[in-house]
């Protein structure tokens, strides 16, 4: 067995305080939730880091999202080659077996994912080179972020710029996704880009009309 140790202690006393509080205000709920199983209506595709908390953003309530998180909330293109695919498979999961009706790729500001691409396409993060490097390898399916913003001069828009592209990029892989394009054009999924802004509390969303992302 590996190194286990118990729980961090603020953590589980964290813990008794919810389940004295909310738990116990709200056993009714979880039960029916333990019972019936989960029906999310949306599947929100956002980064790990934990500065985005996407149920307070959202005021969402347990069994109301599927969330997946990954470095730089990025969608592969379908590749069924039998190598272990988390978002695939939680993608596949969520439109398939839950039957979402709204699937969300959520980008953020100052992404530190997308800073490692940044810098990995100029040249300057040879340690993401590296094919043993996990986080480098996953951030190649972003290069496309930086190809289609280099001209732009000042490093803080591009980044800004590359952020929002990034999530444009997860939602044409997902198009990729055979029963992600038959639910869209059944028109039994919709597909939406959002980006938010941590300092400043805002989400914008991609208008596709406009060909660019809008305060909501």
């Amino acid at each position: 067995m590996p190194p286990i140790t118990p729980l961090p202690q603020y953590l589980a006393q964290r813990y008794h305080g919810w389940r004295a509080m909310s738990y116990a205000e709200n056993k009714a709920w979880y039960r029916r939730l333990a019972e019936e199983g989960q029906r999310p209506r949306a599947m929100v595709i956002s980064c790990c880091d934990s500065r985005i908390h996407v149920t307070s953003i959202f005021g969402a309530d347990e069994g109301e999202f599927f969330i997946h998180r990954n470095i730089a909330n990025v969608v592969p293109p379908y590749a069924p080659d039998g190598d272990h695919h988390g978002t695939s498979a939680a993608v596949e999961y969520a439109v398939t077996v839950l039957r979402v009706a709204n699937l969300v790729v959520l980008g953020h500001s100052q992404c530190g994912g997308v800073k490692g691409c940044h810098d990995m396409c100029a040249g300057n993060a040879p340690h993401l080179e590296e094919k043993t490097s996990f986080v480098g390898r996953w951030l190649d399916i972003l290069r496309p972020t930086y190809e289609r913003n280099a001209d732009i001069a000042d490093e803080a828009e591009r980044l800004r710029a590359m952020e929002k592209e990034a999530v444009l990029v997860s939602l044409e892989n997902l198009m990729t996704f055979p029963f992600v394009r038959e639910a869209v054009e059944a028109e039994t999924l919709t597909l939406h880009g959002l980006w938010n802004d941590i300092g400043a509390g805002i989400i914008e969303s991609y208008d596709p009309e406009k060909d660019s992302f809008q305060p909501v």
